[in-house]
């Protein structure tokens, strides 16, 4: 018998009663107006969000928030504000000095104004090394809390995928704190 198998033997022999694990059930929050919420906690975390009135341009929205952008980087064929496809570029190195990024969200989280992002670009490095992110998200996919989140996500097939909730940012123990660190340093959500 290993050393492993001779512990592990004189913890069972010495364990009392058996318990199961309980069934956990959670009563979390809900919102009744989930995309005010969603806005608020965006707001909070240093981000914006934004809904696209009926007949009002996405393009023209975009500019309007983000004016000096040069090189705007997007795949999505609605977006005809982009400079360039960034799938176009073989290297990622290449979308360096990249103003703008304009991508697809999932879903969205009222809780945290987080959003959950799936790789649907060449290389993921665009989310990071744009100075703004814009995320493109229908309003009818907007969940309460993490909770649900996960629920939405498990079982999904998605090659890379994360949470954003604003822009990046740090802060250190004098409390300086410091958007755009490790990522864009404006985002931008447009709710349709």
């Amino acid at each position: 018998m290993s050393s492993k198998e001779s512990i592990l033997s004189r913890i069972r022999s010495h364990t009392g009663t058996r318990y199961e694990q309980p069934e956990i059930t959670l009563d979390a929050i809900h919102y009744e107006d989930k995309t005010g919420q969603f806005s608020e906690s965006l707001k909070a975390a240093g981000g914006a969000a934004v809904v696209l009135q009926a007949g009002e341009d996405i393009n023209e929205l975009i500019r309007k928030h983000f004016p000096d952008a040069k090189r705007i980087a997007s795949n999505l064929s609605e977006i005809t504000c982009a400079t360039f496809d960034p799938d176009s570029v073989s290297d990622p190195r290449e979308l360096n000095n990249t103003d703008l990024a304009i991508v697809e969200g999932c879903f969205g989280v009222a809780e945290n104004g987080a959003v959950w992002i799936t790789q649907q670009v060449k290389h993921k490095a665009l989310y990071f090394i744009s100075t703004g992110l814009v995320i493109l998200i229908n309003k009818e996919d907007l969940v309460n809390n993490m909770h649900e989140a996960y629920k939405r996500v498990e079982g999904t097939d998605y090659k890379y995928g994360f949470f954003v909730s604003g822009p990046s940012k740090t802060a250190d123990i004098e409390q300086a704190l410091v958007f755009g660190a490790h990522g864009p340093m404006n985002v931008l959500v447009i709710l349709r």
